[in-house]
């Protein structure tokens, strides 16, 4: 617990120093080991040189360069790597430790390309023994010294250059993950406001159709079958009720307030409610409506009851809009992995339009769900549309 505090300040630290111009910060770099390559002539042990004004140059050169090692980091090293070796061929005297080349070192390894950075190395390697040869009274430990340091220097760099690339590659996948998930995003919002467009037209259709076969009918007797008529608007007004409900039900998926206070839904429709849309499309609009189930049913997804549903839906209400037919017939066959629908007609009148919304929409519910769709004219006339939806454990294969 005690370690914590006393370490704590160097995250800031760090975090300053890497949004701080770089500049400044190599400069205050190339002070830093200017002043500690004088500490040995501020200081000086008996018997070293004097320091001449060539070697305070030789030793500035030494550091100055560091300034520009992120710009120009090749150039700044040949600098620094001509400077220290001078110093010893001039007595002025080189430093005891070689500052500026182990940071000449540790930036090439950060940042120079394979052959600068080990032309560096090797460079740096031999001119410290070198040098040390050429100097008189250098000790063993001193060789050991300057070698492992400027190998450590090397080190250093390497490992952060590793750092960097994974730091970068890190980032790097986190952005493409951000730009995968917005565009996954952006792909299932298109899809939704697809889905409540089809079901805002199925809704909307199939009343609509409904509510102006009734007020057709309603004038034509309101006279003479009042029952009859005040039946039809009776429809008309019920017809308005089911459209609004279900409207309101569409629409509520996109309210961020009932997703937040988990308002309850009405539930979307499924194959349990076709017996009654078969008796609501045959008592508003006069046509008698068969619907027969062969096989054996099962439960399936929610998407598959609600694109079955909206399937037979939509075939009526084209029924009722175009067909001008006096019976329909609704046949459910469970297969073995398959559920067909088959709406027909018995229409006289001008056919589905092979463009009409309706159709469409028809045709990318079933393949949203995996399915195949086909409308055209029935083998004894009128209007036939087919509808395949997977029921079996395939379902996910055929979605893909």
């Amino acid at each position: 617990m005690s370690a914590l505090p006393r370490t704590s300040w160097i995250a800031p630290v760090v975090t300053r120093l890497r949004t701080t111009n770089p500049y400044v910060v190599d400069t205050a770099l190339a002070a830093l080991v200017l002043f500690a390559a004088s500490l040995q002539w501020l200081f000086p042990d008996e018997g070293d040189d004097r320091l001449t004004w060539q070697g305070w140059l030789l030793g500035a050169a030494t550091a100055v360069p560091l300034i520009w090692r992120r710009r120009f980091p090749y150039t700044s090293a040949w600098a620094v790597s001509l400077a220290t070796p001078a110093m010893a061929v001039y007595h002025a005297p080189p430093p005891d430790v070689l500052y500026g080349g182990l940071v000449v070192l540790y930036t090439m390894a950060a940042r120079g390309l394979v052959r600068q950075r080990r032309t560096m190395l090797v460079g740096w390697l031999l001119g410290s023994v070198l040098t040390m040869l050429y100097k008189e009274h250098s000790e063993p430990f001193e060789y050991a010294f300057h070698v492992t340091g400027t190998i450590c220097a090397y080190g250093l760099g390497m490992l952060a250059r590793v750092q960097r690339a994974y730091t970068g590659e890190v980032e790097n996948r986190a952005r493409r993950l951000e730009r995968e998930r917005a565009a996954e995003t952006a792909r299932a919002i298109a899809q939704e406001r697809a889905r409540i467009a089809r079901d805002m037209h199925d809704i909307l259709a199939h009343a609509v159709s409904l509510m102006v076969v009734q007020a057709e009918a309603g004038p034509v007797v309101v006279r003479s079958d009042p029952a009859r008529a005040e039946a039809a608007f009776d429809a008309i007004a019920a017809s308005g009720r089911d459209a609004m409900a279900q409207l309101r039900r569409i629409l509520g998926v996109l309210k961020e307030e009932e997703r937040r206070n988990g308002t309850a839904r009405l539930p979307q429709p499924d194959l349990a409610g076709l017996p009654a849309l078969v008796r609501q499309v045959a008592a508003s609009a006069d046509l008698r409506v068969d619907l027969s189930v062969t096989g054996e049913p099962r439960r399936l997804s929610p998407d598959i009851e609600v694109a079955a549903y909206r399937a037979v839906q939509e075939a009526l209400t084209n029924t009722v809009k175009h067909a001008y037919a006096s019976c329909a017939q609704v046949e459910l066959h469970w297969g073995g992995d398959e559920l067909t629908l088959t709406v027909t007609d018995d229409g006289r009148g001008p056919a589905h339009s092979p463009g009409g919304h309706g159709l469409i929409g028809l045709r990318e519910r079933a393949a949203a769900c995996g399915g195949t769709a086909e409308t055209g004219p029935g083998p004894d006339g009128g209007f036939r549309a087919v509808v395949r939806l997977p029921a079996g454990a395939d379902r996910e294969a055929a979605v893909g």
